[in-house]
Formats: structure tokens, C-alpha cells, sequence
């Protein structure tokens, strides 16, 4: 008995350290909680969505707040572990005592930290979780992005009327919901418009050797090789496919969004290509204005997940001036009243299955770039 509460004793007084622990609450603050990955694998994923909400917030903020009160971002790392995605959303609404959150790209850590949000009622906007299971866990969480029903119809239709494929190979994350999902949907339509599937492989992020699948797919000889998963493994899975002879394209989605793809895939990326969310080669001058701002204050040109994140805040801003007070169930009808909001990624309407009804774009790959190919609507 001894032993048992020396193991269960300092983790029972850090949860109630977590709980007792009362933030004293300035009352001309809106408190918005934001969780993602500042470190670890998939740490760009992270820090472009925090700089593209900080740089929606500052504006915000500069513009005189919400209804005279100040938006206060409280960011905590969650290092892209569904566990420390759990631990920091529970920080945020027990300890900093959040009125809303905001938060994740994975969506595997979106399901992770959801239920804590929707069991303590407090309104959660992902900005790119598009596995449809994020928004399904209750009426307290949203998302700003296109769901992997719609990506995967994209590229699929995409390989078969602009490259002209009639056979696609998979490559898939087994450990991630997102590859999970957005493996299927793609399968799903490519079948459906009259495409074979001929082989169907799987690896674990961070793994490094994807060789032995490889090899598999060449003997297949497929058009196409699908891989929905994160730049982490794409990166390397092009050089290795490469070296092996494989010439073919390789397609993704918005998994692959980040600079980090190029420096770890380098020419082997080239003719291959992904769908995301917007381009910042767009004409727009919404989109221009946008890049220009994002440039000058962070000194590089923003990825889809960083414009995502300032969309959320966008949306969530304009649901705070229009709830009818600062309750959780009070934000939450007004972030599902949002119709039409003119976001960069495009106009963002809510559905009823909370989830945004937008565009995709797609983008080729070429000499370490992604350039604009072709815009998608729902």
C-alpha cells in the first residue's frame, strides 16, 4: 500500500495543483486557449498556425478588441503527442481558465484534446484537422477547413483527368488518423470513376526505411503513388522511391505543407503534387494583403497551416461580436451562425456537422517549390 501511493501521490497532487490553481481573470480579456506543436516531428505545423493566429490576434487587437475587451492567446506545446495534446487542453480550461480554444493541425491530437473541450463546454475551432471524426465528437467543436471526404475526391479526380491515371498505388501512415482517412476517401472515388488500386502499403511515422514498400509498388508499376501522410516521412519516401527507379508522381494532401518537405525531399519532389488550402500566388488582393503583412512581421511567405490559423481567429473574432454574451454555449451558437465569413483561404460557412464548406487547391512541386495548379470547389 505504501508503494502503490508513492507512485499515485505526486500524480494525484500535480491534478490537483492543475485544479486548484485559479488564474485571477481580467475582466476587459477575452482568454483564448491554443494548443499545438511547438516541438517535436511535426513542429512546423505548429508554429506556422501560432504565427498566422498572432498575427490575426495583434490585428484584432490593434483595432480596438472585441466589444472593448483585449484578446489574450495562451499557448501551450503539446510537442504533437495525443497524450500531451490531452494534458495541455486540460491546462487551459482548468488552470488559465480559457473561454475558447483553438487548436489542432493532427488530427489524431484534435481527437485527442476535443472531448476534454466538449465535456467542459468550451467552444474549439481546429484550424486544419480535416479528419471528419473531429468535428463528430460534439456541438462544441468546429473546424475552418475542408474535410478528407472532399481532399481525397480532389486528388483523385485530379490523377485521373490531369495525369490520366488509371492505376494509383497507396502509401499510408497506419498510426494517423488523417493518412487513415484520407487513404480511404481517395480509394473510395478513384474506384468509383473506374481507376484500380493495385496495391495497398503501410509504414509508422518515424520510420526512416521505406524501401521494402517500395520495391513492392515499382513491381505493381503504377501511374500514381498516393502518400497522405506528414512531410516528415514524404520527404524521404520520394528520395527512397527515386533511388529505386520509380519515376512516377507522387500525390499527397495538406500533410505535406510545410518548407521542410523541400529540404528533406529536395529534387526528388519534382512533378509531384498535393492539395492544400490556399496559394500565396493567388492575385486576390485579400490574399495579397494578407502575404504582405504575414512578410513584413515574420519575414517568409505563409504556408496553408499558418493562413488556416489566422482564419480561425478571424472567425472566432467575428463570432465573439456577435455571441450574445461570453458563455460557452452563447460562442458556440454564434461560431456555427458564421456563413459566408471572407476568409484568405476563401468564404468559410459552417454546415451542421460544424465544418467549414470551402475550396481546395492543388499545387505541383518543382525545383524545391509548390506553384499553383488549379483550384477545386465543392
Amino acid at each position: 500500500m505504501r508503494q502503490r501511493f508513492w507512485i499515485l501521490g505526486p500524480a494525484l497532487f500535480l491534478m490537483a495543483l492543475v485544479i486548484s490553481c485559479g488564474t485571477k481573470l481580467n475582466p476587459n480579456e477575452i482568454r483564448i486557449g491554443e494548443y499545438g506543436a511547438l516541438t517535436g516531428a511535426q513542429a512546423t505545423f505548429g508554429i506556422s498556425t501560432r504565427d498566422g493566429i498572432q498575427l490575426a490576434v495583434d490585428e484584432i487587437n490593434a483595432s480596438g478588441g472585441i466589444n472593448g475587451k483585449t484578446l489574450k492567446v495562451i499557448l501551450v506545446d503539446d510537442q504533437g503527442k495525443p497524450e500531451q495534446a490531452a494534458v495541455a487542453v486540460t491546462k487551459l480550461i482548468t488552470q488559465d481558465q480559457v473561454q475558447v480554444v483553438l487548436g489542432e493541425v493532427a488530427s489524431s491530437l484534435s481527437l485527442a484534446a476535443a472531448p476534454l473541450c466538449q465535456e467542459r463546454k468550451v467552444p474549439m475551432i481546429s484550424p486544419s484537422s480535416t479528419n471528419p471524426k473531429v468535428t463528430q465528437v460534439g456541438d462544441y467543436i468546429f473546424r475552418v477547413c475542408f474535410i478528407d471526404p472532399f481532399q481525397g475526391q480532389v486528388m483523385a479526380d485530379f490523377a485521373m483527368q490531369q495525369l490520366s491515371a488509371k492505376t494509383a498505388a497507396i502509401l499510408r501512415d497506419q498510426k494517423s488518423d488523417y493518412s487513415m482517412g484520407l487513404a480511404d476517401f481517395f480509394i473510395k472515388r478513384f474506384k468509383e470513376k473506374g481507376g484500380s488500386i493495385v496495391l495497398d502499403q503501410s509504414y509508422v511515422a518515424g520510420d526512416v526505411d521505406f524501401k521494402s514498400q517500395l520495391a513492392t509498388l515499382r513491381g505493381k508499376t503504377p501511374d500514381v503513388i498516393f502518400v497522405p501522410g506528414y512531410y516528415t516521412e514524404v520527404g524521404l519516401i520520394a528520395k527512397q522511391a527515386r533511388e529505386l527507379g520509380i519515376k512516377v508522381p507522387l500525390l499527397g494532401g495538406d500533410g505535406w505543407e510545410s518548407s521542410k518537405l523541400f529540404e528533406i525531399g529536395g529534387k526528388a519532389l519534382n512533378e509531384c503534387y498535393f492539395s492544400t488550402h490556399y496559394s500565396s500566388e493567388s492575385t486576390d488582393p485579400k490574399v495579397l494583403d494578407y502575404v504582405k503583412k504575414y512578410r513584413a512581421k515574420f519575414g517568409s511567405v505563409p504556408d496553408g497551416l499558418a493562413t488556416l490559423g489566422y482564419d480561425a481567429a478571424g472567425v472566432l473574432a467575428e463570432a465573439l461580436k456577435r455571441a450574445k454574451s461570453l458563455s460557452g454555449a452563447d460562442i458556440r451558437d454564434a461560431i456555427a451562425q458564421t456563413k459566408s465569413y471572407a476568409g484568405v483561404t476563401g468564404s468559410i460557412s459552417m454546415n451542421a456537422n460544424r465544418d467549414a464548406v470551402k475550396s481546395a487547391v492543388v499545387l505541383k512541386i518543382e525545383n524545391e517549390k509548390a506553384s499553383y495548379v488549379t483550384t477545386v470547389n465543392p
